[in-house]
């Protein structure tokens, strides 16, 4: 139980006090009615003694009574009814709530941290006015009348005789039958007679005179002379007088009433006020049976009702008395009670109940104990034993215990007045109200057992409940609080007796006494076995008091404390006390609160919006419904509903109070606010026919980390081509779509009027009912600025949409226009993205704050309890039960930071601007279309489209460059026109190159032209990414368009390629905020396998070419047809091989076949074998000019010129990105590249730079049509000897292999070139002849000139030593090829100088006839101005056979 302010010991003797009867002359009334107080009213403050008083008992021992009180109460002849009674306390416990302000306790229990009120006072206030106002009954004499104050006043004519009267008034009440009411302790009652004397009014002399008068005739111990009113009343103001009558008055107890009248029912129901919720929006689920009770309508937690404040009372027990209404009244109006009062009055009242107390009323009490003693000590011994004698003759031996429940019959019993019996119960009672428990307790004992035996069992109960309490009250607790007692009195009175108010009465007490020893447990079990359905009132506090005790228990049990706590509200609301009920559902909220009992929560916080909406605390309301629905609630989809109906219905009443205010915050359906995205720019046309407009950026894309980088990358590269090499610092890419993965720390750039801002709010809808928006648009603030020309302007004002509730309001939209979307449906618990678009026509600072539409759910899908759609609702799609207007917030928290030490230490997050664009001036705006565009392409295959691009804005666009990670995919053309064929159908089969017919004889031989890199957008320092597109007048007007042709070749891997284009365009006025600004491009291309091309260059063994200089090359081609017959190609036709070199060409075919036509049909491969030869010097490059050599070998009639667009074009893209490649290599080994000059020069004697273009046609059969498709592949040779190939070569994953651990102690390598390149340094040819006849048996040795050619193949002299003395490793090439001897000098050494040719004349001699391989010279070389000899073997790889016959 809660803290009281009181302990047991002090509240049980306050309860149970003497009562005295006040009986009043009229005129006597009157003088205390000049102070607004009855005369009982007036003794009320003074009626507790100041002083120990004693008197003596029945041994004639001492005894000591302290804190005496006595109860003064005018008669009233008439019960009071039990319907005022609940009425009464009911208004004592709605009157007294938790004090404003008052400090809670907060206890700790394991997690829970509550707020707890220590104290309860209205149930204090309920059990004090409870005890007070329980009426007097026969079986008990605790609040009978032990004596009566007869008062008359001084100026009456005739006091004595007043006196007289008031008398025999007394004494007809007391003994007349027809009274029953009130009840009186003895016969024999006290009587007080009390004279008043008005002071400033009356005449004190004859006051005196009386007094003594009736001191002579009632004796001094029975009359008292009390003065009063020592000043008028119209003096009342001058002085101030503490008022203590005030705190008296106020619980307007029933017995200062005077007369109860049976009238109407003066409570008015406050059904129609208080249920309008309800029966507006249909909620009352529960059953309305007539004639069924109020409680068994519903399930204990079932929302009740609010009924009224008196329960099921009957209609005629509705009484409001009429001095209850009069005094209720007087208690507001701010009347001053005892105004004619002094203190000196105060202290003469006090001394009157000092004296009354001393004189009149202790003796006489201590004389009737004496009484009582006496005649039972003399009765006690004969009808002790006489009832004794009768009971065993009559019932034989022993009388067997009998239960509780086998003495129900016998409740009725009732005794004589003079019963022995009721005079021990009186002996008892009038102990106890003098506090002398020890003798109360024995004779309340003694009664016990005598009522048991007599079956009399509400005596019995009265006798046990007294007897419990006189043996906790004992001093020094001889023995132990019998609980046991007052159990067995409760159930005798609930159960056989029917009597509940004497339950309560023993629950109120036995808790207490509980709970100040400390047994919460045991008071818990005890207040809750009384609660029942017969009060709701006296449930709920009982159920409030049992939770208390569940608190403070040693170890709290918190979670019951709560449960009936909610119980207790329960009660409360049902009882009619909103305020408690609110209370108890509040408390109880912070034990459920955010520990998983969604359910329990969700009918809290439902009760406490109801109860509040009751109350008219809306606020409080809306918020404990906006906690249902914001929770992941675990309700059925009927319950959702309604919660969401109830809210938007309280929601519609907060804001019709106040329709000017702002918008309040919605907190349906959830936003999650950083998954919003921003996307400036319009919508992008789709594709139309053969048009298909670029990708750019949609909201449709998916965000990719990877992609986004790439798309950096390409606008960083073009921004350094047109900034000349360098990112300017305040360069920052274009982000058209922000996300949470964007940067998003700087202000975004918006442009005005062309384009709008899209904003995607992520809605989500957490319930299992479909929430309906309507005229869902954004929140927005603006501050215009002036147009740079203006700068003189004053600022604008800021202009803002938010203070326009209705959509209709558009007088912001000449500065931004703002998109409305009428209905917007999520579905039960379904996430959904509203897009939502502004469009900006004017410069300025842009803020969006939110979202603001209409909440409001939908009718039909769900069983709405027949609610038509409200007036004022909007017609639409879905039909609309009821809705309210509202907003959210989108509040994005922007990145943490995580950058200096600070900042890692702490959270701090950085801004995030998406939702702050600044409207820059108007910007030309792209579009690109892309006409016959392939999707699908053979690898290599050329094909021609056409790009159109279009400038639909309001500015000229100029600078339009494409940039691309894979260039060698598309091209614009040459930059001349010549380059560049007119259209596709300057050739036969509509070919993409550029052809010339040419004549048969021309066949086999090379048809050579040159052409400049530089021309194909290729230069030295170029970035081959970035390629200025070819505009007309370089500029694109307003609203103009241009095509362009655009060739294409499908890249070398067969699959699916995403190449990305990135368009950059700037205005031709140049603005401040943006520079340029870019257009994406995503192409896919699916492609599939053609011909595998591979080649190797080697060097011809014949040393001189036509011209008779050396260097002749072979080139090997191998065709290979890879293709797969899914793409439904028959054949492939090579149609043309062509070089490209800077200082090689092709020369000639040298293919052994006549077989002109070179076709090859699937899997196929075909063999090519050309002759090579450098250029002439005119022709041949110089290392800085970018020019090359093309030359053509045609197997066809038609000659396409490889030098001209797009062959050329595809050819210096691919050689670029295989430079990129190389080059990217060869930086990983820069460092180790800075190596001799010599080595150098030994490996350029190994490189060609020969490149090789084959061009093919492929036929293709598709519906029944022949296609013809061409294309070209590129083989890049650059070494003598090693195999290139058109298609990139797959590397095999290395193995894996164990870490090794290692000191690298010397980090040079030596630069030695490798066997391969020094024997590539010096080339040898034998010049002999092939056979050779001598006749042996004339001459034995047979001599044959033979002579050496030496070539030297690198630009720096080299020493060469020619070793002729024979080393043969191998004995089998002995037996092979027999052997020989050389003539002469058996060793050279020369010097050659750069590209010179030397010739050695030399002899072979031969001794038989055979075949013989000359190739045995041994060669070593040096480069001649170094030290290190880089000497090595110069082995040919051909055996030089000679055939000596003999003739």
């Amino acid at each position: 139980m809660a803290q009281c302010v009181q302990s047991v010991q002090e509240l049980i003797p306050d309860s149970f006090v003497p009562c005295v009867a006040a009986l009043c002359s009229d005129e006597a009334e009157r003088l205390t009615r000049l102070n607004h107080l009855s005369f009982a009213e007036l003794l009320k403050p003074f009626s507790r003694l100041t002083s120990e008083v004693h008197m003596r008992d029945p041994n004639n021992q001492l005894h000591i009574i302290k804190n005496l009180k006595i109860a003064v109460s005018n008669i009233i002849t008439q019960p009071p009814q039990p319907g005022a009674i609940r009425k009464l306390l009911n208004d004592v416990v709605s009157g007294s709530q938790p004090a404003e302000g008052l400090v809670a306790n907060v206890i700790t229990a394991g997690d829970y941290d509550l707020n707890i009120s220590a104290t309860t006072p209205w149930f204090e206030s309920y059990r004090e006015t409870f005890l007070q106002s329980m009426p007097a009954s026969d079986h008990e004499f605790l609040n009978h009348y032990l004596a009566c104050m007869l008062v008359a006043s001084s100026s009456e004519a005739e006091p004595v005789e007043q006196f007289s009267k008031l008398s025999h008034e007394q004494h007809r009440i007391q003994h007349n039958s027809d009274y029953s009411y009130p009840k009186w302790f003895i016969p024999n009652t006290l009587k007080y007679y009390v004279l008043l004397h008005d002071v400033s009014a009356g005449d004190e002399q004859r006051a005196e005179s009386i007094y003594e008068e009736m001191k002579q005739k009632y004796g001094t111990q029975g009359c008292y002379l009390l003065k009063i009113n020592s000043r008028a009343s119209n003096r009342a103001s001058d002085e101030q007088i503490p008022d203590p009558w005030s705190q008296y008055l106020q619980k307007n107890s029933i017995q200062n009433q005077d007369s109860y009248e049976d009238g109407p029912c003066t409570i008015t129901s406050n059904k129609n006020s208080d249920s309008n919720l309800l029966s507006l929006d249909g909620l009352d689920n529960e059953v309305k049976v007539d004639g069924l009770p109020n409680n068994f309508r519903a399930h204990p937690l079932q929302l009740d009702q609010p009924s009224d404040p008196s329960n099921s009372i009957d209609g005629t027990d509705h009484v409001k008395p009429a001095s209850s209404l009069h005094e209720t009244k007087k208690g507001n109006t701010g009347i001053i009670h005892g105004a004619c009062l002094t203190l000196t009055d105060h202290d003469r009242i006090r001394q009157f109940i000092q004296e009354f107390t001393f004189r009149g009323l202790l003796p006489h009490i201590e004389k009737t104990i004496r009484q009582l003693n006496d005649q039972l000590m003399s009765r006690k011994g004969l009808s002790r034993s006489l009832f004794s004698a009768t009971k065993k003759w009559f019932s034989g031996s022993k009388v067997p215990e009998k239960s509780i429940n086998e003495l129900k019959n016998t409740s009725g019993l009732l005794y004589p007045p003079e019963a022995p019996e009721l005079q021990i119960r009186k002996m008892a009672d009038l102990c106890f109200l003098v506090q002398h428990y020890d003798l109360a307790y024995s004779c309340y004992h003694t009664a016990k057992k005598d009522f048991l035996n007599d079956q009399a069992m509400l005596y019995a109960a009265g006798a046990l409940e007294m007897a419990a309490v006189s043996a906790f009250l004992q001093p020094g607790a001889p023995r132990p609080y019998p609980a046991h007692y007052m159990d067995t009195a409760i159930q005798t009175y609930r159960d056989i007796c029917k009597n509940m108010v004497l339950a309560e009465r023993c629950v109120l007490l036995s808790a207490e006494i509980l709970k100040s020893q400390s047994k919460y447990s045991e008071a818990a079990a005890l207040l809750i076995r009384l609660t029942s359905e017969d009060s709701d009132l006296r449930s709920a506090l009982l159920l409030e008091q049992a939770a208390h005790c569940f608190i403070n228990m040693k170890s709290p049990m918190v979670r019951k404390y709560a449960f009936h706590m909610i119980l207790a509200g329960h009660r409360f609301s049902k009882a009619g006390q909103k305020k408690h009920a609110l209370r108890c559902y509040c408390q109880a909220m912070q034990v459920y609160k955010g520990k998983g009992w969604s359910l329990a929560e969700d009918h809290i916080n439902f009760t406490i919006g109801r109860q509040s909406y009751t109350l008219r605390q809306l606020d409080n309301a809306v918020s404990a419904f906006r906690h249902i629905l914001i929770n992941e609630s675990k309700q059925s989809a009927a319950q959702q509903g309604a919660f969401l109906r109830e809210y938007l219905y309280v929601y519609k009443n907060v804001s019709q109070l106040s329709p000017d205010g702002p918008l309040p915050q919605l907190p349906l359906p959830y936003i999650n606010s950083s998954a919003t995205r921003v996307f400036f720019g319009h919508d992008r046309r789709p594709a139309d026919g053969e048009k298909q407009a670029a990708t750019h950026v949609s909201l449709d894309q998916e965000y990719d980390s990877e992609s986004s980088q790439q798309w950096r990358e390409l606008e960083e590269q073009v921004v350094a081509v047109v900034n000349k090499g360098i990112i300017p610092s305040n360069f920052h890419p274009t982000q058209y779509c922000l996300n949470s993965y964007s940067d998003n720390s700087r202000f975004p750039l918006a442009v005005v009027e062309v384009e709008p801002i899209t904003v995607e709010v992520a809605f989500r809808n957490p319930l299992k009912v479909p929430l309906l928006l309507t005229d869902l648009s954004l929140l927005w603030k603006f501050q215009p600025k002036a147009f740079s020309g203006k700068d003189n302007e004053e600022v604008k004002e800021l202009i803002s949409n938010q203070v326009a509730v209705s959509p209709q309001v558009t007088s912001q939209s000449a500065m931004i226009g703002t998109e409305v979307i009428s209905e917007f449906l999520i579905n039960c618990e379904e996430s959904k993205v509203a897009r939502l678009k502004l469009f900006p026509h004017h410069i300025g600072e842009l803020h969006i704050l939110g979202v603001v539409y209409n909440l409001g759910t939908i009718q039909g899908s769900m069983t709405v309890d027949g609610i038509g759609a409200l007036p004022g609702c909007h017609t639409g799609k879905y039909s609309l039960s009821m809705s309210v207007r509202g907003r959210q917030d989108l509040e994005i928290q922007g990145p943490r930071l995580n950058n200096t030490k600070e900042e890692k230490t702490s959270v701090k997050y950085g801004p995030d601007r998406r939702l702050d664009p600044i409207i820059t001036e108007e910007m030309p705006l792209l579009e690109v279309f892309f006409i016959h565009f392939p999707t699908g392409l053979l690898c290599g295959e050329i094909r021609k489209a056409y790009v159109e691009f279009v400038n639909v804005s309001k500015c000229p666009l100029a600078g339009l460059k494409v940039v691309s990670k894979r260039p060698e995919f598309f091209t614009f053309g040459g930059n001349t026109a010549v380059l560049t064929p007119l259209s596709p159908s300057a050739s036969e089969n509509c070919s993409a190159y550029k052809t010339v017919v040419t004549d048969s004889t021309s066949m086999c031989t090379a048809l050579v032209s040159s052409a400049s890199s530089v021309d194909f957008g290729i230069g030295i320092e170029s970035q081959p990414e970035v390629i200025p597109v070819p505009l007309p007048d370089s500029v694109l007007k307003p609203g103009a368009s241009v095509q362009l042709p655009m060739w294409l070749r499908g890249p070398d891997e067969e699959g699916v390629h995403e190449i990305n284009f990135l368009f950059y365009y700037e205005s031709v006025k140049k603005q401040p905020k943006i520079r340029h600004r870019i257009l994406r491009h995503t192409a896919v291309i699916c492609t599939s396998r053609s011909l595998n091309v591979r080649a190797t260059v080697c060097r011809s063994n014949s040393l001189e070419d036509e011209e008779g200089r050396g260097g002749n090359m072979l080139v090997f081609v191998d065709v290979e047809n890879t293709n797969t017959s899914e793409a439904g190609v028959k054949e492939f036709h090579i149609v043309q091989i062509s070089s490209s070199s800077k200082h090689w060409k092709l020369q000639k075919s040298v293919n052994l076949s006549e077989n002109k036509d070179a076709k090859l049909a699937s899997r196929e491969k075909g063999k090519f074998c050309f002759k090579a030869l450098r250029c002439k010097e005119k022709e041949a490059a110089t290392q800085t000019s970018e020019k090359y050599t093309f030359a053509d070998i045609i197997f066809g009639n038609e000659q396409i010129i490889s030098s001209a667009s797009p062959c050329a074009d595809f050819f210096y893209r691919s050689l670029s990105s295989e430079l990129k490649k190389t080059q990217a290599q060869l930086s990983v080994y820069a460092e180790k590249q800075s190596t001799e000059d010599a080595v150098r020069l030994i490996q350029k004697c190994n490189e060609v730079d020969l490149n090789i273009i084959v061009l093919w046609k492929a036929y293709v059969v598709e519906d029944n049509k022949q296609l013809i498709l061409e294309g070209q592949h590129h083989v890049i040779l650059r070494t003598v000897g090693k195999e290139a190939f058109s298609y990139p070569q797959k590397q095999d994953p290395p193995e894996m292999e164990l870490l090794k651990f290692f000191r690298s102690e010397n980090t040079t390598v030596s630069s030695r070139p490798s066997v391969e390149q020094l024997s590539n340094l010096i080339k040898t040819s034998l010049h002999y002849p092939e056979s050779f006849n001598h006749p042996f048996h004339q001459k034995s040795l047979c001599l044959v000139p033979v002579t050496l050619l030496l070539s030297n193949c690198s630009k720096a002299d080299v020493d060469v030593i020619v070793d002729l003395r024979h080393k043969t490793t191998s004995p089998e090439a002995l037996e092979i090829h027999g052997s020989f001897t050389w003539l002469g000098q058996t060793q050279y050494k020369l010097q050659l100088k750069s590209q010179e040719i030397h010739s050695l004349q030399l002899k072979a001699c031969f001794v038989h006839t055979g075949v013989y391989n000359l190739g045995t010279p041994r060669v070593f070389a040096k480069l001649s101005d170094q030290v290190t000899v880089f000497e090595t073997s110069q082995q040919n790889s051909m055996p030089a056979l000679i055939i000596i016959n003999n003739v």
